[in-house]
């Protein structure tokens, strides 16, 4: 997006596996041995440095026979080439430089990351391979749902695949060169999933953009990627591409996929005449692009948000996508659908890394049905379609929890004096219980399945997620207070780590191997090390393994700093391991405050503290980078637009009952800021001292903090798509606010010099 995964500009997570790590010092972090080069005989003949070539058997997932999969308007047999028949691998020992594990060039091919263990497991092979093998798995099981009105219309795995070939002749017909780009810009449907795999199969490039993008943020996208055709949602998106439409020579074609057209303009086509458009074009020629795809060449960019400078576009191969969602799959033990099918909600963006290796890939690698959320899901009515659906598998970031867990106790402060007692009663037992498992101990005692029966199975039932035996959370840093709530609840919601750069998911939590505020244990086949580590074990985290990208399209200078010459990709993230291999993530390089005394402080352990002890705040920002104290920004929880998602005068209504609480009678912030109530002032105050009274230094402490009039959101430029917090934005916006903090400071030397809020 922690099945989310993450951008190189922050944490995040996806789906994963198990195996040993240890902290290894730079010079002992040998990779694995043996490591292949995908080419036909010329390219494998033209390596100067290999030191033998072998060929590989990929099984019967090279080559299907579509005749047996009774598909409509299928080419009698699938073509596929000599050279994909026997696939040349290259072998090599590593050592010598990671730049053929890296391209930058969109039509690059790349080494990839195996040994010899990999040879038993997952056969390389491309998305068309894939889905290929799905269907003749799973044809006639559904893959998609979407809500129309009050009927849900589906498509079986067939009927999905059909499309996505409709659409990849389509977009033949108006014109896509092999390699550039097909941008889409929308809402998740099923015609995002269909143009994202129609574009791969047709030999382009499957390019999401936010929809939150500016216009001059989608024609930076649309630009880098040479894209040819842009796929949009509706009026409103397509308004951002007509006003950039100038500045883009590449485009041929744009195709709106929702709503009636407000005008008819050349090369403009509403979905249906879209795909009418490659009738006409034969089976033949598409077969014969797709037979020409090799695991090791980009199908996928994946564009990082942007929160520390340009976006990057991240190059996914056919390998990275087959390859980590066969191995997230079986490490999160996803169930073929042949045996129980998978249910998820597609909601998150699938600009994402997160959404698009759950709601795509996962779904086609195991028969998954996956069902589409509305638009204002994250509005409020998710829950409804959870309810509906009962997904057997969720992924949220942490907002989606944290909002999940706000709401919860805004009824229970509703509630009666036993309905409490008896609740939290239940969530005692049920942390407690759920501490033991996490330990090893699966005894259950018979107040938990009393608790279970008046509390859990009910809460569950509330939140749509009776079914749901997978609750994941990514993409960014989730407190601890969060995970407790949950697991009070008996909802276990298991951390992945990981980023685009990482196809997603890198380390994941399982039942039977999770601890709190741990990002698990490392995928199979693949590893972790701790770079520069610390006396206390602590430094950068560097990943190795199939699911690392090729490289950043156009992008030398920052594809060098990614991956270092031995093919290990840096994350830019610090973390360590504990003795049984849990990975803790304890900050981000480019996010350490180093004061003006150069101590060096990590801010969201901080900024966590005080979120947990203050109920009516939304937001924090540390600030300190090069300055002699510490401050904090602090933003209240207000009630948002439905419409623009910005946030409103209007206190929530947890923020309401806080203030209550406390003696103040304050339901705007406006009305706070204005009259600097003395009941929430005085309440930060105490929270800061608290938060204060456990620093490790006196360079930790907050000296002073300052109360914003809005809150942060996607729209005020301040979150990220995945609601992630974006530092350098903050600190442009509130420059002016952050420098009176500091003027004449002094540096405070003892605590009985606090310097109060302005």
């Amino acid at each position: 997006s922690h099945l989310t995964c993450s951008d190189k500009t922050g944490r995040a997570g996806t789906v994963l596996c198990d195996m040993s790590l240890s902290i290894i010092d730079p010079a002992a972090g040998d990779p694995p041995q043996r490591d292949v080069l995908l080419g036909d005989n010329e390219f494998a003949g033209s390596t100067e440095t290999a030191h033998g070539a072998v060929t590989v058997d990929c099984g019967s997932t090279q080559e299907v026979d579509v005749d047996k999969l009774d598909l409509d308007k299928m080419p009698e047999k699938e073509e596929v080439s000599d050279k994909r028949d026997g696939l040349q691998i290259v072998t090599r020992s590593l050592g010598s430089t990671g730049a053929d594990f890296c391209t930058t060039r969109k039509d690059g091919e790349v080494k990839l990351r195996m040994d010899d263990s990999d040879a038993p497991g997952q056969p390389l092979m491309t998305v068309h391979q894939m889905f290929t093998e799905s269907v003749r798995k799973y044809g006639d099981y559904i893959a998609l749902a979407s809500k129309h009105g009050e009927n849900w219309m589906k498509l079986t795995y067939k009927q999905y695949y059909n499309e996505c070939r409709g659409a990849a002749k389509s977009f033949l017909k108006l014109g896509l060169q092999r390699f550039h780009g097909v941008g889409i810009l929308g809402f998740n449907s099923p015609e995002w999933f269909i143009a994202d795999i129609g574009a791969i199969l047709a030999g382009g490039l499957a390019v999401g953009i936010y929809t939150t993008n500016s216009p001059e943020a989608c024609q930076y996208v649309a630009s880098d990627s040479e894209a040819n055709v842009l796929v949009v949602e509706n009026n409103k998106q397509l308004q951002k591409i007509l006003q950039i439409q100038d500045q883009l020579p590449h485009l041929k074609a744009i195709v709106q996929y929702k709503d009636e057209l407000k005008e008819k303009r050349p090369n403009l086509y509403t979905w249906a005449e879209f795909m009418q458009l490659g009738k006409d074009v034969p089976d033949s020629q598409l077969d014969e692009i797709i037979a020409s795809q090799k695991p090791n060449q980009c199908c996928t960019l994946i564009y990082t948000s942007g929160t520390t400078g340009t976006p990057k576009g991240v190059m996914l191969s056919h390998d990275n996508l087959t390859w980590t969602a066969y191995a997230a799959g079986n490490m999160v033990q996803l169930r073929p659908a042949t045996e129980s099918q998978e249910a998820i909600v597609s909601y998150l963006p699938l600009s994402h890394i997160a959404a698009q290796m759950i709601d795509i890939w996962l779904s086609i690698m195991f028969g998954g049905t996956t069902y589409f959320a509305q638009p204002d899901a994250l509005k409020g009515s998710l829950v409804t379609t959870m309810r509906e659906v009962r997904p057997t598998a969720f992924m949220g970031v942490p907002r989606v929890w944290e909002k999940m867990q706000e709401k919860m106790k805004t009824i229970g402060a509703k509630s009666s004096t036993v309905r409490r007692k008896v609740a939290s009663w239940a969530k005692d037992v049920g942390l407690k219980t759920n501490l033991n498992r996490m330990r090893g101990n699966n005894a259950v005692s018979f107040n938990f399945r009393l608790a279970n029966e008046l509390v859990f199975k009910k809460v569950r039932n509330a939140l749509g997620l009776t079914r749901c035996t997978k609750c994941y959370t990514g993409a960014a840093p989730i407190t601890k207070d969060t995970l407790e709530f949950f697991l009070s609840l008996n909802i276990p919601v298991y951390e992945l780590y990981g980023m685009s750069e990482s196809s997603g998911p890198h380390t994941i939590s399982v039942p039977d191997a999770f601890r709190l505020s741990s990002c698990g244990k490392v995928m199979t086949d693949c590893r972790t090390k701790i770079f520069n580590p610390d006396d206390d074990g602590c430094g950068e985290i560097c990943f190795w393994g199939r699911h690392v990208f090729m490289g950043y399209l156009h992008m030398d200078d920052k594809t060098e700093e990614a991956v270092d010459e031995d093919g290990w990709l840096h994350s830019g993230d610090l973390g360590k391991h504990d003795e049984n291999g849990f990975l803790y993530i304890t900050g981000r390089i480019k996010e350490l405050i180093i004061t003006a005394g150069g101590e060096n402080v990590p801010p969201v352990p901080i900024e966590d503290a005080v979120k947990e002890r203050l109920p009516i705040i939304s937001n924090v920002m540390l600030i300190g980078d090069k300055r002699k104290f510490l401050s904090m920004l602090l933003t209240l929880k207000c009630n948002v637009n439905s419409d623009s998602g910005e946030p409103q005068d209007d206190l929530s209504e947890a923020a309401i009952q806080f203030c209550q609480r406390i003696g103040s009678n304050a339901t705007k912030a406006s009305e706070i800021l204005a009259s600097k109530d003395v009941y929430i002032y005085g309440a930060i105050q105490e929270c800061i001292n608290q938060v204060n009274e456990k620093a490790t230094s006196n360079a930790q402490r907050i000296q002073k903090w300052l109360l914003l009039e809005k809150d942060f959101s996607i729209p005020g430029g301040e979150l990220g798509p995945t609601m992630k917090l974006k530092r350098p934005v903050v600190l442009k916006m509130y420059s002016d606010q952050i420098d009176d903090l500091y003027k004449d400071a002094i540096t405070p030397i003892t605590p009985d010099n606090p310097l109060t809020a302005k």
